[in-house]
């Protein structure tokens, strides 16, 4: 029996140098034993069912596949479905957030990565709002995540190690994953 999971590339589609076809992304994904394999959106988001194993495994295995195929670099963040789901029901910003594209999901590979933002939590942000769950940390960012210093907090306390995506984007991959 297969389980489902979300990969999350970090930086694909993001300017000219990491440019990835959705359809070259999904054969990536089904040649390392990916079934009923679905990208959403062209920003580096697949749903698929694999038997069970190891996220980290799941993740180094799409990282090296991109990096032998295609030439590129990315980080890969690989949630189980469960994990995504309890990222969407464990969301305590939803009452504070007007806009669901303002409101960002900032998902590290590691959850004991959200550590690194407590020292965030302590800071007043408004407008802005900052809420850290078991598994994501939550951004409302009503001007923006560009213009964002919370957005740009976070990125530097985790670097590499998050990819962020919007309210949008997380409640359609958590549809796909079913």
């Amino acid at each position: 029996m297969s389980e489902r999971y979300v990969a999350l590339l970090r930086g694909i589609n993001v300017g000219r140098a990491k440019r990835v076809s959705m359809a070259d992304l999904r054969a990536i994904v089904e040649g390392l034993g990916g079934c009923d394999v679905r990208t959403l959106l062209n920003s580096g988001n697949v749903v698929f069912g694999h038997r069970r194993s190891k996220v980290e495994d799941l993740a180094s295995g799409i990282e090296k596949a991109l990096s032998d195929e295609l030439g590129i670099s990315s980080r890969v963040t690989v949630l189980t479905g469960s994990e995504l789901s309890g990222i969407v029901a464990g969301n305590p910003l939803l009452q504070v957030a007007g806009d669901p594209s303002r409101l960002m999901v900032a998902v590290p590979q590691k959850a004991a990565d959200l550590a690194r933002l407590e020292p965030l939590r302590r800071q007043r942000w408004a407008p802005e709002a900052l809420a850290i769950g078991r598994r994501a940390a939550y951004l409302w960012c009503p001007d923006g995540v560009l213009k964002s210093p919370l957005g740009a907090a976070v990125g530097r306390a985790l670097g590499d190690r998050v990819t962020a995506r919007n309210w949008t984007t997380i409640s359609k991959l958590a549809a796909l994953a079913g």
